[in-house]
């Protein structure tokens, strides 16, 4: 039982920890999706500032080129944790199901023995019963 108990323990630390890399990489894109829009909008706004929307054009602001190449890597960035997040995800849900599993024998056992204990009560009292019945049988 104590083995059962803490592979539950282990199980449910496991499931913590998927949960932690779970929220890990959610963070982690909405951080890179909030640079990546504040970029987008840098872009913007030396574009406007500049009179000249494209890139092809000789006088195209450097400050631009460079803003949109790193919002361009924020969005490979973030295709990757996507892809990390979908897995850490299917982690997660592995984990659950191994802990749910283990939960579910253990409230098993602790059924069986809960209904062998309350049988075995039940036979110490009619025992009990019998007894003074007999005893009240004899003296009467």
């Amino acid at each position: 039982m104590r083995s059962r108990e803490s592979f539950i323990r282990l199980h449910k630390f496991q499931v913590d920890e998927k949960r932690r890399q779970v929220a890990d990489i959610e963070m982690m894109i909405a951080e890179f999706r909030r640079k990546e829009s504040e970029l987008e909008q840098q872009v913007l706004s030396e574009q406007e500032r500049s009179g000249i929307t494209d890139m092809t054009h000789y006088a195209y602001p450097t400050f631009a080129k460079a803003a949109q190449g790193r919002r361009d890597n924020l969005l490979k960035s973030i295709e990757e944790l996507d892809v990390q997040l979908e897995g850490a995800k299917e982690d997660l849900s592995k984990a659950f199901a191994e802990l749910k599993k283990f939960e579910l024998l253990q409230e098993k056992e602790d059924g069986r023995r809960k209904s062998e204990l309350s049988a075995k009560e039940q036979a110490e009292l009619d025992d009990v019963g019998l007894g003074i019945h007999r005893q009240s049988a004899i003296s009467g």
